[in-house]
């Protein structure tokens, strides 16, 4: 790990959409806009175009295919997220306990909603507790003092008995869970990839979606209305059509219906991003998916036709804001990565970070 240097770091500075500044210090870890005093001491030159550290809103560290990994793996997964310039990670649902990578100053910042809570066989082995209906809001108040202020549903997921995506959870129970959740200061996301989950689950309360691939113009406008956020991870849906080859044979109207929200993923995410739908960028790395392809979302948001502005948001200021994080003001800690092009004009610069620099020192 590097040590801690003073920095003076000049070209174009984004401290947010409207916000754009000639040059900046670190000094003592910290962000300044005002020339530091000689006493600083040797200021280390950087130049290039600078954003807040990105933000990986959907990921799971210390997750892999088969549930938890050590600590080596998990060192790993938040190295090589670091290296790509995600300095704040909201781990959207782990069963590891990583709350030592909090003492290690060279590793991101880490939001955590506890472990997933499914339904009884209807989520991924090893991965969550799962429950019944009646217990959810107990092991919602459990995972939310567990966590970071979020806690992590599994919305839907694969009826064996019907072949096909289905709800997992009455509405009485997410009325009650949500409202739990609300008690304890925490807000409330859920694992969605149906059409037929969403309405009850935003009509109980809940703040966010993820994937939400199964948005329609029923429950566009509602997300709208009660500002219910997405985190589409089309990073992840691209996966889709793969997944419904593997189960084409035992489960025909899944795979045929994984398909379908696969080839309207674009339009989808479009369509809510038009009805002014928070949307921020999440890659669900982790389990399958590996660590350090947040510029890949980025690049994704923009192929589904979210303007790059809007989708460099969705992964700095905006979604900086939206976790209750601070970004590039006066004084806040200095997380942030340095390109060598503009990411506005081409958000794949956002894959070759030509410095990184976190708590104050260059990591990368």
């Amino acid at each position: 790990m590097s040590e801690r240097g003073n920095l003076h770091i000049k070209g174009r500075v984004l401290a947010g959409p409207d916000d754009v500044r000639d040059e900046l210090w670190v000094v003592d870890g910290k962000i300044t806009y005002r020339r530091p005093p000689r006493a600083a001491g040797d200021l280390t030159r950087v130049d290039g175009w600078v954003l807040p550290g990105l933000v990986d809103a959907h990921c799971h560290v210390g997750l892999g295919a088969h549930g938890p990994v050590d600590e080596a793996t998990t060192e790993k997964q938040a190295l090589t997220d670091r290296d790509a310039g995600a300095l704040l990670l909201r781990d959207a649902g782990s069963a590891a306990d990583t709350r030592w990578v909090d003492d290690r100053e060279d590793l991101p910042r880490i939001i955590r909603a506890g472990r997933h809570i499914a339904r009884t066989k209807r989520y991924i082995r090893n991965y969550a507790h799962e429950i019944e209906p009646g217990d959810l809001a107990a092991y919602v108040r459990q995972e939310a003092r567990r966590g970071d202020g979020w806690v992590k549903l599994v919305g839907d997921w694969i009826d064996r008995g019907e072949g096909d995506l289905a709800p997992c959870w009455p509405r009485w129970a997410l009325e009650e869970a949500i409202a739990t959740a609300h008690e304890e200061g925490a807000r409330v996301t859920a694992h969605c990839f149906a059409e037929s989950s969403l309405r009850d689950l935003v009509e109980a309360g809940i703040d966010c979606v993820e994937h939400a691939t199964g948005l329609t113009e029923d429950t566009i406008p509602l997300f709208a209305e009660r500002g219910v956020a997405i985190v589409p991870t089309l990073i992840n849906i691209a996966t889709f059509p793969d997944l419904a080859a593997g189960g084409e044979a035992r489960y025909p109207r899944w795979s045929a219906h994984m398909r379908d929200l696969h080839a309207r993923r674009y339009e989808t995410v479009r369509a809510a991003y038009d009805a002014g739908i928070p949307v921020f960028a999440g890659t669900d790395a982790g389990g399958s998916l590996a660590h350090g392809q947040v510029a890949d979302e980025v690049a994704e948001l923009v192929a589904a036709g979210i303007p790059a502005r809007d989708a460099l948001s969705a992964a700095t200021w905006g979604a900086r804001a939206w976790l209750g994080r601070s970004g590039l003001e006066e004084g806040e800690p200095a997380d942030l990565v340095v390109y060598g092009e503009d990411p506005r004009e081409d958000v794949r610069v956002l894959g070759a970070p030509r410095v990184v620099v976190l708590r104050g020192r260059v990591v990368g």
